[in-house]
């Protein structure tokens, strides 16, 4: 009896939301789990949001049980350690706990793990070590598993380095000499997808598909240059002059990811990234070709021609998109902060030349300075970005509708401060639109 019914961990995911929607399609009752979805993902009552991270052995067991699931597909994984994401909780720990239930839970289930390509003795980052912690406890838990080992994914969705590779592509910037000289086999999502299809759809004993270890991802070595420049023909940008990035200015930037990584953010350029980039991104599709008879989808052809205004739009944007949170990071922090050390007394001068009571000059003056560092705080945190960014909109709103009221002349003040009040709403507003990243 073939396998029907899947359980993907790590659905909202780049590779575990195209999983879910693709095995959907081809007629597998597919449970989708993830920590959290954003409101587009849930699109059908088997799309579970649970506290993943806390299920102990027990917890997952029963899950596996009660929805008798045959095929656990195991997507989870974090980048680097931080805030909210511990690598060894995840890669590692995780895998321990789901290997105890899908022994304890007496049923003859297949698991997927999607795991990282390369050899033991290149791993230097706690994100490939904890993974290739976790290949090790499968390979020696019994229980009958498949291990995939993608290269560097092509999808239509695009995150994290993907994300990075559009933008590079769309914009006048290279990147230095060596990084885009890096080798890397590509693999598009598609054919992820039909792996996981095929191993789903093996009895749960046939030989072929337990006990495997693939690389899954085209034979021929390209480099991350050849990559940026197929999304260039793509977006139509191949011809257009380039500057490229000094490698001084790539290791500040990576610095920098590193740095705001701890307040949520999760750059692509972070440390992690370019240490796994460094060592190359290659592997053996060869026993994955032979057993599955997959053809995998070569570079030009898993990169589409004429790239979408709407991907365009995103490819343009994600780089400014760091710089408009971190110029209004800077924008209310820097206001508040001259405000109240700087040009304390201009600050007050202005509430007292237009008469207002000395009893509330001062703590108008502080509670504003205090206001605008505060906003520029929460905008700082990814977790408070949109509450800072709300209550920035409306702090603006509220200073222009005040002044109109009390103090009319600012309006015509000569260096318009209050008329330039209008556009940095407009900034704010364009954060909030972009501040997605799934």
């Amino acid at each position: 009896m073939l396998p029907r019914n899947v359980l993907i961990f790590g659905a909202s995911g780049l590779i575990g939301r195209f999983l879910t929607d693709d095995l959907r399609s081809r007629g597998f009752q597919v449970t989708a789990v993830a920590r959290k979805f954003v409101p587009a993902q849930k699109t059908s009552p088997l799309d579970l949001e649970r506290p993943i991270m806390t299920m102990d052995a027990v917890a997952l067991t029963q899950m596996l049980c009660e929805r008798t699931i045959d095929v656990v597909v195991n997507c989870l994984g974090v980048l680097q350690d931080g805030p909210g994401s511990d690598t060894a909780a995840v890669h590692r720990d995780f895998v321990q706990r789901l290997l105890c239930a899908i022994k304890a839970s007496g049923r003859a289930i297949r698991l997927i793990h999607i795991s990282i390509p390369g050899v033991e003795k290149d791993d230097l980052t706690a994100f490939s070590i904890t993974k290739r912690e976790a290949d090790a406890m499968i390979a020696t838990s019994g229980v009958r598993y498949a291990i995939l080992r993608p290269g560097f994914v092509i999808a239509p969705a695009a995150f994290g380095g993907s994300a990075m590779v559009r933008a590079f592509a769309a914009t006048p910037l290279a990147l230095p000499t060596a990084e885009s000289a890096r080798a890397l086999q590509p693999v598009a999502v598609e054919d992820i997808a039909a792996t996981a299809s095929w191993l789903a759809a093996r009895d749960v004993d046939e030989a072929a598909a337990n006990s495997v270890t693939w690389d899954l991802m085209q034979k021929q070595p390209v480099t991350l240059g050849d990559v940026i420049g197929a999304f260039r023909r793509s977006f139509g940008t191949r011809e257009w002059p380039r500057i490229r990035v000094p490698a001084s200015l790539l290791t500040i930037s990576v610095k920098l990811a590193d740095l705001v990584g701890w307040l949520g953010w999760q750059s692509p350029l972070r440390s992690t990234a370019m240490a796994e980039l460094g060592r190359g991104v290659s592997g053996d599709p060869s026993a994955w070709m032979s057993a599955t008879g997959i053809v995998p989808i070569e570079l030009n052809l898993a990169v589409p021609r004429g790239a979408t205004i709407q991907e365009k739009w995103f490819a343009r944007l994600y780089l400014i998109k760091a710089m408009v949170i971190a110029s209004l990071v800077v924008f209310w922090g820097v206001s508040g902060f001259i405000a109240l050390f700087v040009s304390y007394d201009a600050a007050a001068g202005i509430l007292n030349s237009h008469h207002f009571p000395l009893s509330l000059i001062a703590p108008i003056t502080v509670l504003t300075g205090l206001m605008d560092m505060m906003i520029g705080v929460l905008i700082s945190f990814r977790r408070t970005c949109v509450f800072g960014l709300g209550w920035g909109i409306l702090a603006s709103l509220g200073y222009m509708l005040g002044a109109a009221i009390l103090t009319p002349d600012l309006w015509i003040e000569p260096l318009g401060a209050l008329v330039k009040t209008g556009p940095a709403i407009v900034l704010m507003l364009v954060a909030l639109a972009t501040l997605d990243s799934r």
